[in-house]
This record gives structure tokens, sequence and C-alpha cells, in this order.
């Protein structure tokens, strides 16, 4: 059964940056599309997600919605790694990546509802 930890969240100043890991386990990147959402305070239910990347395990496509971060494949950890750059205070927000069964960010980078499988957030802070 796939599960996803993720990881290295923390608390900066603005203007500095973060690495988020999420490790899977259970099942390989080739058949699933990782997406990294995120969750401001005060909203819940998986609807108030927001989308902030995602990359296909099968083929390395990715989506991205900002600029300042950058989704990547570390294969040889089964791990997907979000590098969050020039952090804002509004981006504070739990950051949780979860898996759809995709082969293409096509058709469901768009949809926190199509992804089946979730890590367990990890809490990114940005002071000003």
């Amino acid at each position: 059964q796939l599960q996803l930890v993720d990881s290295g969240g923390g608390s900066v100043q603005q203007g500095g940056s973060l690495t988020l890991s999420c490790a899977v386990s259970g099942g390989y990147l080739d058949y699933v599309v990782i997406g990294w959402f995120r969750q401001a305070p005060g909203k819940d239910g998986v609807k108030e997600r927001e989308v902030v990347s995602c990359i296909s395990g099968s083929d390395g496509t990715t989506y991205n919605g900002d600029s300042r971060f950058t989704i990547s494949k570390a294969n040889a950890k089964n791990a997907v790694n979000l590098q969050l750059n020039s952090l804002k205070p509004e981006d504070t927000a739990v950051y949780c990546c979860a898996a759809a069964k995709s082969r293409s960010v096509k058709g469901v980078w768009d949809n926190a509802l199509k992804f089946s499988v979730w890590g367990q957030g990890t809490q990114v802070t940005v002071s000003s």
C-alpha cells in the first residue's frame, strides 16, 4: 500500500528558502503523479487545499503554480522534493504531498480530489 511521508518544513524569514521532501514507500514513482498542496490557516477539507506543484513519476513532466518553487524527483530515494525560494509570509501553510494514480499531470493537477494518498503534512511558517 502506497504511503507518503513529507518533511522539511520549518520557520524562516521572508526571502528565505526551504526544501520539502516526500518519501514514497509501498510503491514506485513510475506509476503515480505526486503533487504538493498547501492549506492555509483556518481552511479545512481537501477542497481547500491549493495545488502548488505536481510531477509525473513516469515522464517527469511538471505543473508548477509559482516560479519561486521547483519540484523534482529524487529517484534513488523514491522521493519527490519541493524547493521553496523567496518565501513570503503569505506562503505560510501546512504543505502536504499526495499521490494520484495517473502517469500524466494532465487531468489531475488542478483537483485535489483526484489524489487518493496523502502525507501527514509539514508546517511552513514565514515571518516578515
